[in-house]
């Protein structure tokens, strides 16, 4: 069975790596990952979160010793008894990384440790927070929403060179730019791109030869353009494609109609 020895040492709670064999390591006998001679430094200021996190990562098979102080200054004071550091994860919990003095500790770390890769652990997942983690340069950002195996393999992705972050963010970032893509493009689901610019110029009363000269198209082009929308509205004429859209886009043609929606258009 598995154990865990915990020594004190000041404030620093130190974890060394547990002794595991497993059938793949008996035949083939290939090393762990980690650097010799290497630890996670954990920074946390809350003495129970910090105790419990650091044994918990080296149960998940961290790989390496995890030096765990309430700050920088207390390891710098200790760090001569400790082996060096591979990685530091600075666990802020719900504070926030956009506020000044927790964005300015961030980047004094990454400034002090680099290149060894600073990790943000935080209760917040929140894109904003995320994005300034990641100016500030971090090599990771770990929402505490996640479980201790890809916090573990989050870690071990910045030791390797790589940068960490959450799915969820990329996730509701894309969704963030499809909803904003729908917003301005109310049209999209009934015409192509190049169908609705026709159509914005078409409200504005341009000629033909004006449309085709600001879109870069043949005027033959932007007469077949137009019948195509014509038969999608079931309209016989240019007039009827403007109020129709009126009635189906009451939001965007108020919009448009600043521009002075014409009564006649021109042919």
């Amino acid at each position: 069975m598995n154990s865990v020895a915990l020594s004190y040492n000041n404030t620093a709670l130190r974890l060394p790596v547990l002794s595991v064999s497993s059938p793949d390591e008996a035949t083939n006998g290939a090393p762990d990952n980690t650097v010799a001679g290497s630890a996670l430094l954990l920074l946390d200021n809350r003495t129970l979160d910090r105790e419990c996190l650091a044994e918990c990562l080296v149960l998940h098979g961290l790989g390496s010793e995890v030096l765990a102080f309430g700050s920088v200054s207390e390891w710098r004071s200790n760090k001569d008894l400790h082996p060096p550091v591979a990685a530091i994860l600075l666990n802020i919990g719900g504070r926030k990384v956009t506020d000044p003095s927790n964005t300015s500790e961030i980047t004094d770390l990454v400034t002090e440790f680099g290149p060894t890769p600073v990790v943000v652990l935080s209760d917040l997942d929140e894109l904003a927070q995320i994005l300034k983690a990641l100016e500030c340069g971090v090599r990771g950002y770990i929402p505490s929403s996640i479980g201790f195996d890809i916090c573990v393999q989050a870690v071990n992705l910045a030791r390797a060179g790589g940068t960490f972050v959450p799915a969820s963010s990329i996730l509701s970032t894309r969704q963030i730019t499809v909803a904003a893509g729908e917003v301005s493009r109310p049209l999209g689901g009934m015409f192509t791109q190049r169908q609705e610019e026709v159509i914005h110029a078409l409200r504005r009363g341009k000629a033909n030869k004006i449309i085709a000269y600001e879109l870069n198209l043949r005027e033959s082009t932007v007469k077949v353009h137009i019948r195509n929308i014509m038969k999608k509205l079931k309209a016989t004429n240019r007039t009827e494609v403007a109020y129709k859209l009126s009635d189906m886009f009451p939001v965007e043609v108020g919009e448009l109609e600043k521009s002075g929606l014409p009564q006649q258009l021109s042919s």
